[in-house]
């Protein structure tokens, strides 16, 4: 199989300027596609919701993985592309969606990324397979 060079998750095309235009430099999200990720590999960002396709690029310099999104804000401040109460209305639709098992709700970790060599691409590139909610890896 393949090597792994990055991952690709989606970002609905409201939210990308953040990144090209605003200079944010972390990507917060529920922890899923993360456990094969490296410093040093690519995130490609694909655009959701509109005009759908691989936007741009970036270099991943560190992955964190937290219980608490609202952590990243202590730690990066306005660095996180989304805002703290984006990430708290995010947090809160989730508890609603969760599955239960055994009376407990499973509690999944977030990861940040530490990105560098933002970059968007000149068109939108239209991906080879379907990029689900949680992500996907990127193979050679």
């Amino acid at each position: 199989m393949p090597a792994i060079v990055g991952v690709t998750f989606p970002v609905p095309k409201p939210l990308m300027s953040r990144f090209f235009a605003e200079g944010k430099t972390v990507f917060i999200k529920p922890a899923t596609v993360f456990k094969e990720l490296r410093s040093g590999m690519k995130l490609v960002f694909y655009q959701s919701r509109e005009d759908t396709g691989y936007a741009g690029e970036a270099t991943i310099r560190r992955i964190v993985i937290s219980d608490d999104p609202i952590s990243f804000f202590e730690t990066y401040g306005d660095a996180v592309f989304l805002t703290r109460e984006e990430a708290r209305a995010y947090v809160e639709s989730q508890r609603r969606w969760q599955g239960v098992r055994k009376g407990e709700a499973k509690k999944r970790p977030w990861m940040a990324l530490e990105l560098e060599d933002i970059r968007e691409y000149s068109s939108i590139k239209k991906p080879e397979r379907f990029v689900p909610v949680g992500g996907r890896y990127l193979r050679e």
